[in-house]
């Protein structure tokens, strides 16, 4: 297979882009690395389409592998045809070669097996050309009490078994068939016992049509089904199909005809539906696998990008009951600065201890901002935390921030060495803490898949998840870079071609060395080589620097083309610490960006990109979204009215709506048909992880904590 040009077809790029993707790919390129600085090779790509292009690429050497396997395999049985191999050669999907090579392959005792044995092959074909003749007189020539073939019609059964083997083997007909079920068959469940209760009561009497069953459904009755609540099948009327491998199979209007249409009925029915059907039910929970990952690893990506909120001082309240509500203070830095327990829903008397310790700490260390998690007693925490605010002069707000792993990472190597002197429950404080102040650099800690931004995740094929959550997490600490001299080793390690090993080298030298004050001294890092660098510098900050460069994303490789840029607009390297370039653009379209680049020798991305970087050096993207928002009282369940206007904060973006964080404990509901005054498939094509929207208050179950909103 030419994989240039079939890329290119697939994802509508030019031919070369694609060969040069995959030439990229092949040399060792990191896809971050690619897109960022490869720019003029593949036509601008971001990098979630060249993963796409990754992805794509390695399914399709794949495909090519497993041609290649099956050919062998058959050609090695003697048995390979020019239409055998002119099918193999045209087949676009794994399925379809494993059709192909069906009949071929070796199969366990069948009673198609078992008539072969018997000698009763011959009386098969004869009756499977259809001709004039009485398969019953045919069939008297085989009757042989040795190998268990009593009478004629024993020897007619047997003959249909194989003719009905055949049949199912046939790759055409399980082609065709598997097209009209996708089209035309109905999903059904039903309950395993109608008297027992459970979430999964919706589905206890259900029916939707194959090609309709929206992916977060269909996971939801494949657990039903898994956990014993639900019984599930595929639905479709049976003569449908029948007729379709009648005109295939039935060529004539004979004694012979009829017994072919009788194992065509007995191949579908016995054969062909059941395997079938389990193939599209796995089709079909691949798919939705497929969409439900694709959703997490969006909702992933947006908060993974949350803008952080910087220079602050900032206290974490992890909540609990019991064991009392732990806080940390950090510093702008993220360094930890006093601990404590507090108790602000035991006795009265507790409560106001811990308020005053609250109040103290806020004075003591200047806090100016509390990040409470939200998990169990969140509600009370925040009662607390937004009365004491009401009780003290100074400036002090706060945020419910995810604690979706934090306990994981409290509990983990990383973090005990992190915080060796701290008791393991006072680390998840800090790490709420930390997470107001830089989703990013605290969540890359944690196991992508511990963060909680999706549906059924438990329930995905858990390596092909990690792989995409890798994914997001690496293009979203590339995109905004580390820097060299404070990045943690979990947020190295996400660098574009630093490994595990070399991201606590990096770590090590730094101690050992003092700060890095350039680029260039990464070379010097065990174990950090000429490919490694390459792949990495550009994306790894040193503001310590003598080299302005060195603080921007302009790669090592393309510093003489930033110096020759400003010398031709004007300019010097200073300008780039001073500030003094906010007329380089508008002095770069005057002069012209091609002359520019040419002059320069570089491409035009790769140069508007540096005078994006150099104008604000140290850029940060998350800096471009709106703030989170920080508050400073609270809302009861009870406060809401139907029709109340409220700012939120989206939360989870899923298939059937959005949840947004009005500043009340619980989460509203925006569902899908109240988020758009125009129709939408999914949610995502408005809303992302992170919005701040208006929404309105349309009804509340206080009973059951549920709050339906919508943004019409």
């Amino acid at each position: 297979m030419e994989y240039s040009k079939e890329l290119a077809k697939e994802f509508n790029i030019k031919e070369e882009y694609a060969g040069n993707i995959i030439t990229l790919l092949d040399e060792g390129n990191t896809i971050p690395f690619i897109a960022r600085y490869r720019k003029e090779m593949h036509g601008t790509l971001d990098d979630q389409t060249i993963r796409e292009i990754s992805e794509r690429l390695e399914y399709l050497r794949n495909l090519d592998k497993r041609r290649s396997e099956v050919a062998v395999l058959i050609g090695e049985l003697g048995l390979m045809t020019d239409e055998v191999m002119t099918a193999l050669d045209n087949a676009v999907m794994l399925s379809e070669i494993e059709d192909i090579y069906r009949p071929f392959k070796p199969k366990r005792k069948t009673r198609a097996s078992v008539a072969k044995e018997k000698g009763l092959q011959g009386l098969a074909d004869m009756i499977t050309e259809q001709s004039a003749g009485d398969p019953y007189a045919e069939a008297e020539k085989y009757v042989d009490a040795e190998k268990g073939v009593e009478t004629a019609e024993d020897a007619v059964k047997g003959a249909m078994d194989i003719i009905a083997e055949n049949v199912s083997d046939d790759p055409e007909i399980r082609k065709r068939l598997k097209n009209i079920i996708r089209l035309n068959a109905v999903l059904c469940s039903k309950a395993a016992d109608a008297e027992t209760e459970s979430v999964y009561k919706p589905y206890y009497d259900y029916s939707e049509p194959v090609r309709s069953v929206p992916g977060h459904r269909l996971l939801a009755i494949d657990r039903g089904e898994r956990e014993g609540f639900l019984k599930v099948s595929i639905d479709i009327e049976p003569q449908k199909c029948i007729n379709i491998i009648n005109r295939l199979r039935v060529s004539g209007d004979n004694a012979c005809s009829q017994l072919v249409k009788e194992a065509c009925e007995d191949a579908y029915t016995r054969l062909i539906f059941p395997s079938v059907e389990r193939e599209i039910r796995s089709e079909m929970t691949d798919n939705a696998d497929e969409q439900s990952i694709k959703l997490f690893a969006l909702n992933l990506r947006q908060l993974l990008m949350q803008p952080p909120v910087k220079g602050y001082t900032v206290i974490g309240l992890d909540p609990g009951y019991r064991t009392g509500c732990k806080l940390a203070v950090v510093d702008a830095t993220g360094m930890v600065l006093d601990t404590t327990v507090i108790y602000p829903t035991h006795s009265e008397a507790q409560v106001k201890k811990s308020k005053q310790v609250l109040k103290d700490m806020i004075k003591k260390h200047h806090a100016q901002v509390i990040s409470i998690g939200n998990g169990t007693a969140t509600r009370e925490t925040e009662m607390f935390a937004a009365e004491c605010i009401s009780e003290i002069d100074e400036k002090v707000s706060y945020m419910i921030v995810s604690e979706a792993g934090a306990s994981v990472y409290s509990a983990s190597k990383l973090a005990a060495a992190e915080m060796p002197d701290l008791d393991l429950t006072l680390r998840s404080a800090v790490s709420i803490a930390r997470r107001l102040q830089d989703p990013l650099a605290e969540l890359v800690k944690i196991d992508p898949k511990s963060i909680g931004v999706g549906q059924y995740q438990h329930d995905m094929p858990q390596k092909r998840l990690s792989e995409a959550l890798d994914g997001v997490v690496e293009d979203c600490v590339n995109s905004v870079g580390a820097d060299l001299n404070t990045a943690s080793p979990s947020l190295l390690a996400r660098v574009a071609g630093v490994t595990p090993t070399v991201s606590k080298n990096i770590v090590a030298y730094r101690e050992e060395n003092g700060a890095f004050t350039s680029r260039a001294e990464l070379k010097k890092v065990s174990k950090l080589g000429p490919k490694a660098f390459e792949q990495c510098a550009g994306f790894l900050r040193v503001p310590e620097s003598k080299n302005p460069l060195d603080n921007t994303a302009v790669h090592p490789e393309s510093y003489d083309a930033a110096k020759k840029l400003l010398e031709l607009c004007g300019y010097t390297i200073k300008d780039i610490s001073n500030g003094g370039l906010s007329e380089l653009r508008a002095r770069a379209n005057k002069i012209g960006m091609s002359v520019l680049a040419e002059k320069s020798g570089v491409g035009v991305p790769t140069l508007s990109d540096i005078i994006t970087e150099i104008t604000k050096p140290g850029r940060d993207p998350r800096d471009e979204l709106p703030p989170p928002i920080l508050r400073t009282d609270v809302l009861d369940i009870k406060d809401l009215k139907p029709g109340m206007e409220l700012k939120g904060t989206v939360r989870n973006v899923i298939d059937f709506g959005a949840f947004i964080d009005i500043g009340v404990h619980q989460d509203g509901l925006v569902h899908i048909s109240q988020i758009s005054q125009k129709r939408i498939k999914h949610p995502s094509e408005v809303l992302k992880v992170g919005d701040i929207v208006s929404v309105k208050v349309l009804s509340i179950d206080a009973e059951k904590g549920r709050i339906s909103l919508t943004m019409k």
